[in-house]
């Protein structure tokens, strides 16, 4: 059976904020749409079946690091990303640009593409934007992302346009690398740190040469949510509007709202699963940490309101005990909470964009925030 093309479908709109579908070779996804951070290959802690029990309906892997371990050739033997590690749905593959700018003196940034060397064994690895195109197709990958440098924060006006227009350069090889095949897409990164008229340009420029998606790269790096929310205010209206927007590594659940009623489609955060693995339990009231003393009588669950496996069967002073004794089932369950809790606000956010009722969604959730945790027993 010929597998559809990558497609995004609007079905409803309240504002600049919209509802819809993306299709891919390896199924749909609803957006708006939260991505659980598989970097490795694997959603720390959870098997697919239970990341898939939270909702999700598409995960995210990377680039840097399953070119280092195993190895995109070896994936590729041995069936596809897909197939290695259990998940049919779609996925997406981030080209390794942040964690190629996160090893600082371990690499080296030519207009040819970025040279380092690995953080597991001291090897040395160049990536360039073909590279990271051909990898991400033996890997097997849904959605591909442009090869880019992620600017650093803060960053001179200077730089940080040199680098956003280096980002373009590798866009456009990157576009003349993919194999375009009925399923699979390509997305562009829009660059050019928190300067508005740098953000415009980048976006024109992306748009000029053409992908079926767009992300925004290069926030949620120490700017603040005021700056990331200008940032978007400018960039967010040059993007085509036919296609998905995915703004990358932002995910506290107020960045989401805040973004989604920009006009954003897509999201991936290790929020969810790191916290969970830290004792930080996300709720429709608060953040709470578990490991504090005042959880070890309490046999309320985290969240009341909450249906998810965690909240339905086990209490706060059992969550409490897991993480004092150091046993692994607390990080697990944890993350399969906040992981739930994610997909349910995904969900609760796509139902009133369908009715118009966004804003009024958005007031009740800022409240319910502010009321913080249920009072101690």
């Amino acid at each position: 059976m010929k597998a559809p093309a990558l497609g995004f479908r609007r079905l409803a709109r309240d504002g600049a904020a919209r509802r819809g579908r993306v299709t891919t070779a390896h199924g749909s996804f609803e957006t708006p749409a939260f991505m659980p951070v598989g970097t490795a290959g694997t959603v720390k802690g959870l098997t697919p079946e239970q990341v898939a029990a939270t909702g999700a309906e598409i995960i995210l892997g990377n680039t840097y690091h399953l070119m280092l371990r195993p190895g995109a050739e070896r994936v590729a033997r041995l069936g596809g990303l897909h197939r290695f590690m259990n998940w049919p749905g779609p996925i997406l593959t981030d080209s390794g640009g942040f964690q190629v700018m996160s090893l600082a003196e371990l690499r080296k940034i030519t207009d040819e593409g970025a040279t380092f060397k690995s953080h597991i064994d001291g090897s040395r690895h160049e990536l360039t934007p073909e590279r990271a195109v051909e990898i991400q197709r033996l890997l097997g990958s849904d959605i591909t992302m442009v090869l880019d440098e992620c600017t650093p924060f803060p960053v001179e006006r200077e730089d940080a346009e040199k680098s956003m227009e280096l980002s373009m350069r590798w866009a456009n090889r990157c576009k003349d690398a993919f194999e375009a095949r009925p399923g699979y897409g390509l997305f562009g990164i829009v660059q050019g740190s928190v300067f508005e008229d740098l953000r415009e340009k980048s976006a024109a420029a992306l748009a000029g040469i053409g992908f079926d998606g767009y992300a925004v790269g290069g926030l949620a790096v120490g700017e603040g949510q005021a700056t990331m929310l200008r940032v978007l205010d400018a960039t967010v209206p040059a993007l085509p509007e036919d296609r998905p927007r995915y703004l990358m590594g932002v995910g506290k659940p107020d960045d989401i709202v805040a973004a989604v009623r920009r006009g954003i489609d897509m999201f991936d955060c290790v929020l969810p699963t790191r916290s969970g693995r830290t004792g930080q339990a996300f709720t429709r009231r608060a953040v709470l940490n578990l490991r504090n003393a005042r959880h070890q009588d309490d046999p309320r669950p985290l969240d009341p309101d909450c249906a998810c496996p965690t909240c339905r069967d086990y209490s706060r002073a059992y969550l409490h005990y897991l993480f004092k004794a150091g046993e692994m089932l607390g990080p697990i369950l944890l993350t399969l909470h906040n992981l739930s809790y994610y997909q349910e606000l995904m969900a609760a956010l796509r139902k009133p964009i369908e009715d118009g009722e966004l804003d009024d969604f958005a007031a009740a959730f800022k409240k319910q925030q502010a009321e913080g945790d249920l009072p101690a027993l």
